[in-house]
């Protein structure tokens, strides 16, 4: 599994490593992955293993999560035909597998 692709400034695909960031997934990108799934938070608590207080509580900033949170969260949604990109000078993007 693939921690992240990257989208450098010519529009070139790159792989980056787990290390290579601490955190990408912010309460507002699980939100938002939520939504293009239409995804309830029981949904995601259900496919990712994890309480429902738990994505309430960090979606609602409320606290943060465990790195294995996270990452079980993330695994949920890239099997939900999530992608999570960074382009360069923007920031993280979330978007759709195409068919």
């Amino acid at each position: 599994m693939t921690y992240m692709v990257y989208i450098d400034q010519y529009g070139q695909l790159e792989i980056m490593g787990q290390g290579a960031r601490e955190t990408i997934l912010t309460p507002a990108l699980c939100r938002a992955a939520r939504g293009l799934l239409d995804w309830t938070q029981t949904d995601l608590a259900a496919k990712a293993a994890v309480s429902r207080s738990t994505i309430r509580d960090y979606e609602g900033r409320h606290h943060d999560i465990h790195r294995a949170t996270e990452a079980q969260l993330r695994l949920a949604f890239e099997e939900g035909g999530v992608n999570f990109v960074e382009i360069e000078g923007v920031g993280i993007g979330l978007c759709l597998a195409s068919a």
